[in-house]
């Protein structure tokens, strides 16, 4: 770590305290993958370990829960899943093969109503409604393109289709943002400890519009995630200053 810290001086920030893995990102120092990453609450520890993508694991008490496992995200040696999140129809959240490939005797899945068309053993939640599981509240929160799509007229996300996600577990609140841009529903969020962030064109957004958001909001800690091909520096650069820490994890190891 003092290596690095002489290397990048002040570019670590807030990263100083990540193991990191011997790897950047444009030049960023990232955790090494699938490095988990913990998070104290009054009811313990919440860990959250990047897989892939947008592919997730979050443990707490016990229980593992799986937000959008898809291919080509690996699953060996992780724990089968007590809890399933889908946040779209979309082959990169929503994968049946991978979902059958966590999947356990009474694994539970969550997920709106398009996604419960081919999932079909889903309990279907909508953008607004709120659902108990096991010591954490599910907060289903919208995620859509404002004016990016296949064509004019189209929208890659259209409102009201797919979910974003606030998790809470002993009061602390973990937001998942799906695939979304810089919509009113995601700045208009309150008291989140923890935002993963996705930004990726054409299909959601740039580093620039992300970056704008999450000032919005101002969680305590903002993870980038679901970037293939952003420049995070741009969007690490963009939130210097605010008292937003910034965390840089590699989604796609080799």
């Amino acid at each position: 770590m003092r290596l690095l810290e002489r290397r990048f001086g002040s570019l670590l920030g807030p990263l100083s305290g990540i193991i990191l893995g011997g790897a950047c990102i444009g030049g960023l120092p990232v955790a090494a993958a699938t490095s988990p990453q913990t998070f104290e609450t009054p009811a313990g520890p919440v860990k959250i370990t990047p897989i892939y993508h947008a592919s997730l694991l979050i443990q707490a008490g016990g229980k593992a829960i799986y937000l959008d496992p898809a291919k080509p995200a690996k699953f060996d040696g992780l724990p089968s899943a007590d809890l399933i999140l889908i946040t779209d129809i979309h082959g990169d959240h929503m994968d049946p093969a991978s979902i059958a490939k966590v999947s356990k005797h009474g694994t539970e899945i969550i997920a709106p109503a398009a996604v419960a068309k081919t999932v079909t053993t889903a309990s279907v939640i909508s953008n607004g409604e709120t659902r108990t599981w096991d010591g954490w509240t599910i907060e289903a929160i919208p995620m859509y393109n404002l004016v990016r799509g296949p064509a004019p007229g189209e929208l890659y996300h259209t409102k009201g289709r797919g979910n974003g996600y606030v998790l809470t577990y002993g009061g602390k609140r973990f937001y998942f943002s799906g695939d979304t841009e810089n919509i009113p529903e995601m700045r208009g969020l309150k008291n989140i400890e923890v935002a993963f962030v996705c930004m990726n064109l054409p299909y959601t957004m740039p580093p620039e519009e992300a970056a704008e958001a999450v000032k919005a909001f101002h969680p305590r800690v903002v993870i980038p995630y679901h970037y293939r091909g952003s420049d995070l520096n741009v969007f690490k650069k963009a939130l210097d200053g605010t008292g937003i820490e910034v965390r840089i994890l590699n989604w796609y190891p080799k």
